[in-house]
């Protein structure tokens, strides 16, 4: 069964890894501990064959071979690193493009229940047939693959007994010669029972007919893909060599990395600690790498975390029925729904959620940026004659002028520009000062939420390009509502 943790992982918490290494099933150790075990016997056996059995010349001779082995295994004269990384890179990306070439009927029955039409016996018999067949494909693709799948099913006999395929389709199957695997029998069953199904009027269109067909060739490509990461595997080269790098590398552990005698004054042999502790976990680390890579390599097995196969035949096969049979046509009555007469949605919260309300929606990484008024001068060349331009504010940046204005009391002030813009906090309020140059037309703009700027350029320009002055500016109204809409412009002495 595969060994779910991810509840335990939803937070990111203090000591939230650790605890998961105290579990066995699906664990490292119990993956590993035999291998740990031989390792840990056999270094044992030459350092009591060193310390007690071997003469003193013969210690020597030891202790020169130890020397020598130390040499290699501490230096990339075995590269495990390099072969090992990129052949469990490798194994993972073949195990990622197995699970996800897994034969799902959801899209299927979804297509077969919402174009294979007739509610009485003969439409019903249609659309179950139709997704049995796909079923009965998936189980055939599966047993051929799957450890689990074979036992569950050792032949076609106990297919039949489950209900996937009935006695006359088995003989049919049986009755076709063929040297490969017939998975794709019962989809060839499935599309020409679709035609059937269009030529009685239960598909309407063919365009129906080209969707359900559409569908069957997704479904029918993912069963061919498992069967062809079955037949071909990662080169047994590669794979020979990785076992080789790792395994000859503690091989020559075993006796470089024995402690000698500190007394004799060999370089990094000043202690004598008997257990070689960083040797273990290196040799942890490196063969549970590999021990990673053989799991992944094939997840059809049956190990801890291989994929639950028999588990996924029995969701298919009732979920598919259930589609296009109990759920066929089978709609609660349409009403309006709870927020009908509501313009804003006002969705409750738990009180253990309740603070998510005091959250500003994200609109935008720059919707909350500030400008002062110089930022919104227009920049013209200075044989530019001065004119006025209407600059529209839309979106953030529109919204993002609200802010400042409102708490800085109707005063924008920016660097060395002097400005002056008023808002307008009563909706009502007539501009007897207004000048005929700032009116503006809004009739087409009344549902639209924008502000606009009338800039105008005097004559007299500085030398630097920059405006002196800025002599209209847009008056926004603040209305009940939220809207805002453009008064009309006034000059500013």
């Amino acid at each position: 069964m595969t060994v779910s943790y991810t509840l335990e992982v939803a937070d990111a918490r203090f000591c939230g890894f650790s605890k998961l290494l105290f579990r066995w099933k699906g664990s490292i150790y119990r993956l590993l501990y035999k291998d740990v075990l031989v390792f840990c016997g056999v270094y044992l056996f030459f350092s009591v064959f060193y310390r007690f059995i071997l003469t003193p010349k013969q210690q020597d001779l030891f202790e020169r071979i130890s020397l020598y082995c130390d040499q290699f295994t501490n230096t990339n004269f075995i590269p495990v690193l390099f072969v090992l990384g990129f052949y469990v890179t490798l194994a993972f990306n073949r195990w990622w493009g197995q699970y996800t070439s897994f034969p799902l009927p959801d899209n299927l029955m979804m297509v077969v229940s919402g174009n294979v039409h007739g509610a009485d016996e003969r439409g019903r018999l249609l659309r179950r047939t139709l997704m049995r067949y796909a079923n009965l494909s998936s189980v055939l693709i599966l047993r051929s693959i799957s450890t689990r799948v074979h036992k569950r099913f050792p032949t076609l006999e106990h297919i039949v007994e489950a209900g996937f395929m009935t006695t006359q389709e088995l003989k049919k199957f049986e009755s076709l010669h063929s040297d490969f695997n017939k998975y794709w029998m019962p989809l060839t069953w499935f599309s020409n029972l679709a035609s059937r199904a269009r030529e009685e009027g239960r598909v309407r269109d063919d365009i129906a007919l080209g969707l359900l067909m559409d569908e069957l060739n997704k479904y029918r490509g993912k069963c061919s893909l498992l069967f062809h990461y079955d037949w071909i595997s990662i080169p047994l080269v590669y794979t020979q060599v990785v076992t080789l790098a790792v395994y000859s590398y503690f091989a020559f552990c075993v006796i470089g990395r024995q402690f000698l005698n500190p007394e004799k004054g060999y370089k990094d042999h000043k202690l004598d600690m008997y257990v070689p502790v960083f040797t273990l976990l290196q040799f942890f680390f490196y063969t549970g790498w590999l021990k990673v890579g053989e799991l992944i390599i094939n997840p059809f097995g049956e190990d801890d975390d291989d994929f639950e196969t028999n588990q996924l035949i029995d969701r298919n096969i009732q979920v598919s029925m259930l589609a296009v049979d109990d759920m066929y046509q089978n709609l609660a009555p349409i009403v309006k729904d709870k927020h009908w007469a509501q313009r804003h949605f006002s969705i409750p919260y738990t009180v253990s959620t309740a603070a998510e309300t005091l959250k500003q929606a994200f609109k935008g990484s720059t919707f909350d940026m500030r400008m002062s008024a110089e930022d919104l001068e227009i920049h013209q060349p200075a044989d530019t004659p001065g004119k006025k331009q209407y600059i529209p504010l839309k979106g953030s940046l529109g919204a993002g002028l609200d802010s400042p204005l409102q708490r800085g009391n109707g005063i924008l002030r920016g660097g060395s520009l002097p400005s002056l813009m008023v808002v307008l906090s009563h909706p009502n309020e007539n501009d007897a000062d207004a000048s005929p140059e700032g009116d503006i037309n809004t009739t087409n703009h009344k549902e639209q939420e924008m502000a606009l700027i009338k800039v105008a350029i005097p004559e007299e320009v500085h030398t630097d390009r920059r405006v002196s002055h800025l002599k209209y500016y847009s008056a926004v109204r603040v209305h009940p509502r939220g809207t805002r809409q453009e008064n009309k412009g006034r000059t500013v002495v």
